[in-house]
């Protein structure tokens, strides 16, 4: 039991940078203090001593404000960052690795006796006051959102956001050729993505389509008038400070994102043909 309150607390190490030695994680973090109320909780549990385990969870509650039943089974190096208002039920099942955030709550979603909590894999990440409910099952190395509600059964590897809590959409090869047209021209990206609804970020990306294909046809045309025997004079194409473009020309980005729409089906139609 020494050497899991060991790896318990030195798994905090590798997960929380504000963390500096043993001595102040095992006498302020309250993640910690809670599992270690659990790990003998659990075990008077085991030995059919359930109300002096119910009763010990009830004191750890008062003391750190994370309520964890004795019944829960819990793996090796888990860590509750923060913890305030963290809920874990009878029957979950907690993997190795784990951590959760403030606000968590694995709880169930019907009265009747039995399996009614979430089983978490190994190395699973629960952001601030997202949502488990239910006797699913989170497969190992999985990913939830903050303030997300999860109620179905996630595969492994996954990262889930939203409620309900939805598969984080894989990138298309579109979204990996704008990613790159907007390095190339210095615009970086700030998280959107196409299934969120910002006209702005659409008509960035819609003038991320038109460039690109703007480009190839002009790479196109000098590389047939170069075969043909004419010199084209070298010149670097000038980069692109996004710093210098205002806020009042982001509404002239929006204007411009159905008529860049159409110019970007007609331009790949040509390119095609080529």
């Amino acid at each position: 039991m020494f050497k899991q309150l060991l790896e318990d607390i030195d798994c905090v190490f590798d997960r929380d940078p504000a963390s500096r030695n043993r001595f102040e994680i095992l006498t302020t973090y309250p993640g910690v203090h809670a599992l270690l109320f659990h790990r003998v909780n659990h075990r008077l549990w085991g030995w059919g001593l359930k109300w002096l385990g119910r009763f010990g969870s009830h004191v750890a509650r008062f003391l750190t404000g994370i309520e964890i039943h004795p019944g829960a089974m819990i793996g090796r190096r888990f860590f509750i960052d923060h913890g305030m208002g963290v809920v874990i039920g009878e029957t979950t099942e907690i993997g190795d690795d784990c951590t959760l955030y403030h606000g968590v709550t694995l709880g169930g979603t019907t009265w009747h006796k039995g399996k009614r909590h979430p089983t978490l894999g190994d190395n699973i990440v629960i952001g601030a006051g997202a949502k488990v409910l239910g006797p699913i099952t989170l497969g190992s190395g999985v990913r939830v959102g903050s303030n997300s509600v999860v109620t179905r059964d996630v595969a492994a590897c996954q990262t889930v956001v939203g409620i309900p809590a939805r598969v984080v959409r894989k990138k298309e090869g579109a979204d990996r050729r704008r990613e790159a047209e907007a390095r190339r021209i210095g615009f970086e990206a700030y998280g959107q993505t196409g299934e969120m609804p910002d006209p702005v970020a659409n008509a960035i990306n819609q003038l991320l389509d038109h460039i690109s294909v703007q480009d190839r046809r002009t790479e196109a045309l000098c590389k047939a008038v170069q075969e043909l025997g004419a010199q084209l004079p070298g010149a670097s194409i000038p980069e692109i400070n996004p710093c210098d473009i205002g806020l009042d020309d982001l509404d002239e980005l929006a204007s411009r994102a159905e008529e860049s729409r159409a110019d970007t089906a007609s331009s790949g139609a040509d390119t095609a043909s080529q």
